[in-house]
């Protein structure tokens, strides 16, 4: 079983023809991402007895992702964007973040969990922020953790903060990928890459196993102990980039699962894996970000059209 536990949303686009509004939130486009690829997976997150609340469970329901939280009494989060007549959006973001009860439920909730991910304004807003931190303790020890920081600059403006908070979750992260916009915004002035070895060092012997970065169209690049790989972006006309750095990592854990290498009792054979290996896992993962960027929306690919992608049966 995988498990994701972070915000869901829904994103409203207001236009002059109308109001548009679509599922989305980091981490549930990654529990949709690994469910598409044929994984078992449950999202931990939290919606509202509402109309968007609904909607939010029947997306994920679509795709297969178990639900064990069930709606509450607080208002699905929504952000808003608003379009003008020149395409210039402006946002405004309705959000409540906690996990009422997680604690009491959630050495029941991750039983049999062999993998935990989580990123985004799930590891940086209070109060669910603490709640998030203790699952991924309390998994740590029997299942690889993975966290992809997704920063909001424009919900969490404490960049001081934020750093702190991405540092905590890096440290007990197996693998940890994060786009070179996210790099750049949390350590100014840094190499984007500087940053991601600096990341590979924190926790010692328990942190990482791999960084990898996203960076948009000069592909993705990672580093493990054994040396570092990247891959060329591949070429396709894009629709639009929503949900590009999910599909990534879904397909990156993907690959990480398919290997058998989920699970603590395997992070060892994760920690000596090659750059070769590295390099065929960034490969995998950048066809997935492909073919989602070549269609509208968060719309990651199913297994058979990821296979497709790649020229495999």
């Amino acid at each position: 079983m995988l498990t994701v536990i972070g915000e869901g949303l829904v994103d409203v686009v207001q236009r002059a023809s109308g109001i548009e509004a679509h599922v989305g939130g980091s981490p549930l486009n990654v529990a949709v991402g690994l469910a598409r690829l044929d994984h078992p997976v449950q999202f931990i997150g939290r919606y509202g007895r509402d109309a968007y609340g609904d909607s939010v469970a029947a997306h994920l329901r679509a795709s297969s992702v178990m639900l064990p939280q069930g709606p509450d009494g607080l208002p699905t989060s929504v952000a808003t964007a608003l379009i003008d007549d020149d395409g210039a959006a402006t946002y405004t973001f309705d959000l409540a973040w906690e996990l009422p009860g997680l604690a009491d439920r959630i050495a029941f909730m991750l039983q049999g969990t062999t993998l935990l991910h989580t990123g985004s304004i799930a590891t940086m807003l209070a109060p669910g922020a603490a709640d998030v931190l203790a699952a991924v303790e309390f998994a740590h020890p029997s299942a690889t953790i993975s966290f992809d920081p997704n920063c909001r600059p424009s919900i969490i403006t404490d960049v001081d903060y934020a750093r702190g908070q991405a540092e905590k979750f890096a440290a007990l992260a197996d693998v940890v990928k994060a786009s070179d916009e996210d790099l750049a915004w949390l350590y100014p002035g840094r190499d984007v890459l500087e940053s991601a070895r600096h990341w590979l060092a924190l926790g010692g012997s328990e942190g990482p196993a791999m960084v990898v970065v996203t960076r948009g169209a000069d592909g993705p690049w990672g580093i493990t102990a054994a040396g570092v790989a990247e891959y060329p972006a591949p070429s396709v006309t894009v629709a639009d980039t929503v949900g590009a750095g999910d599909s990534f990592m879904a397909a990156l854990l993907s690959g990480l699962v398919d290997r058998g290498l989920d699970g603590a009792q395997n992070r060892d054979v994760l920690r000596a894996l090659s750059a070769e290996g590295l390099g065929e896992l960034l490969a995998h993962a950048a066809r997935a970000a492909a073919v989602t960027v070549s269609r509208p929306g968060a719309n990651p690919p199913t297994r058979a059209e990821l296979n497709g992608a790649s020229g495999e049966g």
